[in-house]
C-alpha cells in the first residue's frame, strides 16, 4: 500500500514525496490508520523501523493549521532524540504553516523561549527541560491535544519516571496518547494503564534476532589486554566509520582519549558532553571528520548515522537488549556491517544472557598474531545486577598507533578463525 491511500493530508503528502519517501514501512503501515482515527496507541518497534514518520505523519495531518497554542506534545529520553524528532516534523511540514520547536537541556534558554512565545504548534522535548518552563511559567499544557511518549522503555531505564507522570497529569484528559517502544516491559504496562484509554496495540519488527546484515563476534580477551586488542582490531580492520561502546562515561572518555593519543581521530558522545559537543561529535562523525566515535548507549538508540561499517563493544551490555540496539547502528539500509565484541572472563553471565534472548550462540574468534596472555579475573569487576564503575580499563601492553588502509567499503581480512586467526570474513 502506498503513501497516498494512507488518507494523509494533501501538503503533508507533499512533505513525504519531498522527504524521499516512497512506500511506507510496516510500523507505519499499521499505526498511521490508528492515530488517524484518534484512538489511543501502543506500539512496539525497533529503532530504524521508521516510527517516527508513523506517527509524525498523521499528527501533522490532524493538525490542519497553525494555531498559536501547542497542540502536540512529544516527550523523548535524550537531546538528540528531541532534536531529531522535531527535525522530522519540520521537514514533513514544509508545505505546511506548522511551526515546531525542540526543548531540551544543554543550552541556553533564550531561542527556545523566543519560539514558544511565537506560537508553536508541535513541543519536542525532554522532561527536565520541559518542566523548567512549565514551573517557571513560561508553559501551559492546557492544550494538548496529541501526546507521544517515545522510547518509553528508555525513558524509564534513564529513571523519568516521576516527571513523565506528572507531565501527563498537567494533560487535558480528553487528548490522544501514543507509546511508542522498542519493548514493553511491565513497567510501562503500569504507566499505560492510567496514561491511556482502550489503546490498539500495534507490533512491528520486534524481534530478538540480529539483522542478517550484520556479522558479530565475540573476542575473548583478558580484562588487562581490552584496549590492546581493541588497537590491534583497527589496525587490522579496513573501515569506513567505527562506533565504540562504552557502558560508562567515564570509560568513554578514558578509551576516547587513549584512541587519541594513538593518532585515532575520535569522537565523544555521552550525557555529561554538553550539547554543542554532542552536536559537532555527531555532525563530525557524521562527515567523517571523525573515524570513531566512542558512545554509552546514550547512542545505541535513535542516533542514525549512515555509513557506520563496524561496532565495537568494548565493554559488554548490561542489558541483552542493548546488544541488539548497540550492533544495530552498522548494517542498516540495505548495508552490511561487523559488530565485535571484546570479552573477558567477568562477562561470562552476560554474554549467556545475550546469546539466550537472541537465540543463537555469538562465534568466538581470535585475532592472528595478538599476544594473548592467560585470563585472570578481574576482581574489582561487579557481579551482574551492579553498576559497573569502570570502564576503559587496561593498561596496553604496548602497540602501534597507525592502521593500513582506511575506507573503502570492506575489510582487509585475516585468514583463519576459532582457535587461530582473525575471523574477518570477507565482503
Amino acid at each position: 500500500m502506498p503513501f497516498n491511500a494512507l488518507n494523509l493530508s494533501a501538503s503533508v503528502m507533499r512533505g513525504v514525496v519531498a522527504a524521499g519517501y516512497t512506500d511506507p514501512t510496516p510500523i507505519q503501515l499499521r499505526a498511521i490508520p490508528v492515530v488517524l482515527s484518534g484512538r489511543d496507541l501502543i506500539a512496539s518497534a525497533q529503532t530504524g523501523t521508521g516510527k517516527t514518520a508513523a506517527f509524525a505523519l498523521p499528527i501533522l495531518s490532524k493538525l490542519g493549521v497553525h494555531a498559536r497554542a501547542p497542540r502536540v506534545l512529544i516527550l523523548e529520553p535524550t537531546r538528540e532524540l528531541a532534536a531529531q524528532v522535531e527535525t522530522a516534523f519540520r521537514d514533513f511540514a514544509r508545505f505546511t504553516d506548522l511551526r515546531t520547536v525542540a526543548l531540551f537541556g544543554g543550552v541556553g534558554y533564550g531561542a527556545q523561549r523566543n519560539e514558544l512565545k511565537k506560537g508553536v504548534d508541535v513541543i519536542s522535548a525532554t522532561p527536565g527541560r520541559l518542566m523548567d518552563y512549565i514551573k517557571g511559567g513560561e508553559l501551559s499544557l492546557g492544550s494538548i491535544e496529541i501526546l507521544v511518549l517515545d522510547e518509553v522503555d528508555r525513558m524509564l531505564d534513564m529513571g523519568f519516571l516521576p516527571v513523565v507522570k506528572d507531565i501527563i497529569s498537567r494533560c487535558p484528559k480528553n487528548r490522544q496518547t501514543l507509546f511508542f517502544s522498542a519493548t514493553v516491559p511491565p513497567e510501562i504496562a503500569a504507566v499505560a494503564s492510567f496514561a491511556l484509554k482502550n489503546p490498539e496495540r500495534v507490533e512491528c519488527g520486534v524481534n530478538r534476532s540480529v539483522t542478517q546484515s550484520v556479522s558479530h563476534a565475540l573476542y575473548p580477551v583478558a580484562w588487562a589486554q581490552k584496549f590492546e586488542l581493541l588497537v590491534a582490531l583497527l589496525e587490522k580492520t579496513d573501515f569506513q566509520s567505527v562506533l565504540v561502546f562504552s557502558r560508562t562515561k567515564h570509560g568513554a572518555d578514558k578509551i576516547a582519549s587513549r584512541l587519541k593519543s594513538a593518532k585515532h581521530s575520535v569522537a565523544v558522545l555521552h550525557a555529561n558532553r554538553s550539547q554543542n559537543q554532542r552536536i559537532e561529535a555527531l555532525a563530525g562523525f557524521k562527515s567523517g571528520k571523525y573515524e570513531i566515535m566512542v558512545a554509552t548507549d546514550i547512542a545505541a538508540r535513535g542516533i542514525d548515522v549512515a555509513g557506520v561499517t563496524h561496532v565495537i563493544n568494548y565493554d559488554v551490555p548490561e542489558n541483552p537488549e542493548d546488544y541488539v540496539h548497540r550492533i544495530g547502528r552498522t548494517g542498516r539500509a540495505m548495508a552490511v556491517g561487523d559488530a565485535f565484541t571484546l570479552v573477558s572472563p567477568e562477562n561470562a553471565d552476560d554474554i549467556r544472557d545475550i546469546q539466550r534472548f537472541i537465540g543463537a550462540k555469538i562465534p568466538e574468534l581470535r585475532l592472528e598474531g595478538f599476544p594473548y596472555q592467560p585470563f585472570v579475573v578481574n576482581p574489582s569487576y561487579p557481579k551482574k545486577g551492579q553498576n559497573q564503575r569502570r570502564g576503559g580499563g587496561g593498561r596496553p601492553q604496548g602497540h602501534s598507533g597507525g592502521r593500513q588502509g582506511q575506507g573503502g567499503g570492506g575489510q582487509a581480512r585475516q585468514g583463519g578463525n576459532r582457535g587461530g586467526g582473525g575471523g574477518f570474513r570477507g565482503r
